[in-house]
C-alpha cells in the first residue's frame, strides 16, 4: 500500500471512531430545569410517565423532580430556586394572597381517597355511632372526608367521631385491622391492599367531591421571560396524560407503575394504575366551579376579602395551544 493511501485509509479509520466519541447533540443541549413537589403519591402518575417516557427530554428538557414541603415550594419558584412546582394548592394560595404565581394545568381533579369500612357495614348510614381514622385535624383528607359525611347526613362529631391520627395511609389502615376503628381514609395502594383483605369500599370520594390538584405551575416572571420553556413543559405533561389515557399503553404504564413505585408485584401495580385513572383529568383541565371552589377556600384561610377569579391564579393559554396542536377534542 502507498502511503497516500495508507494515509486514507487511516484518516477514515479515525473520522468513523470519532462519530462514537462525540456525544449525541441532543444530551448535549437538554436544558436543565428544576420542578419542586411535596409528594411522589401514586396520582402524580401522568408527570412520571412523561419523565419515564422521554417526553421532557424530547423538548430539550432535563426535568429533575426535588422533594421539597409544599409551603416552600412556591417561594422557591419566586427567588428563581425553582423553576415550576406541583403544589398546585400552594399556588393558589399564594396567588390568593398577592403573590405573582399561576398554575397551568392540572392532572388530578378528584381526590385519590376511599372510606374502606369493616364487613359488617355496608353502606354510610350504618357509621352513625362508629369510629373514623382521619389525617391530622385539618388536613386535607380530614376536611374531604367531613364533607362526604355531610353528603350523606352524618355531622362529624356528632354523628360520627372522626380521630385524628396524621401519619400515613399506611399508618391508618394499621389502626383499621387493631379494630380502634371501624372505618378508615385510605388511599392507594392501601385501598386495595384492605379490599383483599375483606374490607369494603364503603365511599370512594372521588364519588362525591371534586378536588383540583396535582400538576403544575410557575412564576409570571417564567411566563414572562421563558413562554417556549413553559410551552414545552406543559405540552410534555400533557404527553404523559395522553399516554396514561391510551388503552393500548396498559403495559407500558404498569411497568412505569413498577418502576417508578418499587412495586414488585405486577398485579398490584395494574391495579394502582387503574385506580389512579379515577381521578385522573382527561385533558389537563378541571372544571372552573372546582378551582374557585379551592380559591374561596384559600381565600378564607387569609383573610382575604377581595374577590379573586379562576383567571386571576390559572393561566390555560399554554395547555389549550398544546392541546390545539396533540389533537385533543374535548
Amino acid at each position: 500500500m502507498r502511503k497516500s493511501q495508507h494515509l486514507t485509509v487511516t484518516f477514515c479509520a479515525l473520522m468513523v471512531a470519532g462519530l462514537f466519541l462525540v456525544p449525541r447533540a441532543d444530551a448535549q443541549t437538554l436544558k436543565k430545569v428544576r420542578l419542586g413537589s411535596s409528594s411522589t403519591n401514586v396520582s402524580f402518575l401522568a408527570i412520571y410517565t412523561a419523565l419515564h417516557r422521554g417526553f421532557y427530554k424530547d423538548e430539550g428538557i432535563d426535568l429533575e423532580i426535588i422533594q421539597m414541603a409544599a409551603n416552600l415550594t412556591s417561594t422557591a419558584v419566586l427567588a428563581g430556586d425553582l423553576d415550576y412546582s406541583a403544589a398546585v394548592t400552594g399556588l393558589i394560595g399564594g396567588a390568593v394572597r398577592g403573590l405573582p404565581t399561576k398554575v397551568l394545568l392540572f392532572t388530578v381533579e378528584r381526590p385519590l381517597l376511599f372510606l374502606m369500612s369493616k364487613k359488617d357495614i355496608k353502606e354510610p348510614k350504618q357509621l352513625r355511632g362508629k369510629k373514623i381514622a382521619g389525617s391530622s385535624p385539618g388536613g386535607s383528607a380530614t376536611l374531604l372526608g367531613y364533607q362526604v359525611l355531610r353528603h350523606f347526613g352524618l355531622e362529624p362529631g356528632r354523628d360520627v367521631s372522626v380521630l385524628p391520627m396524621g401519619g400515613t395511609a399506611a399508618g391508618r389502615f394499621a389502626v383499621l385491622e387493631s379494630g380502634v376503628v371501624d372505618a378508615s381514609l385510605l388511599s392507594v395502594p392501601e385501598n386495595i391492599i384492605a379490599l383483599e383483605k375483606g374490607y369494603n369500599e364503603l365511599i370512594f370520594l372521588g364519588d362525591i367531591v371534586k378536588f383540583a390538584q396535582n400538576g403544575f405551575g410557575t412564576s409570571e416572571k417564567k411566563i414572562r421571560e421563558n413562554p417556549d420553556e413553559v410551552y414545552k413543559m406543559v405540552r410534555a405533561t400533557l404527553r404523559g396524560l395522553q399516554f396514561v389515557w391510551d388503552k393500548k399503553n396498559h403495559d407500558a404504564v404498569t411497568d412505569i407503575m413498577m418502576k417508578q413505585w418499587r412495586v414488585t408485584d405486577r398485579k398490584m401495580a395494574a391495579e394502582m394504575a387503574k385506580q389512579v385513572s379515577r381521578v385522573l383529568t382527561k385533558d389537563a383541565k378541571v372544571d372552573s366551579q372546582s378551582v374557585q371552589e379551592l380559591i374561596d377556600s384559600q381565600r378564607e384561610n387569609a383573610k382575604v376579602i377581595k374577590p379573586i377569579s379562576v383567571s386571576d391564579v390559572v393561566d390555560y393559554s399554554f395547555l389549550d395551544r398544546a392541546r390545539k396542536e396533540l389533537g385533543f377534542t374535548k
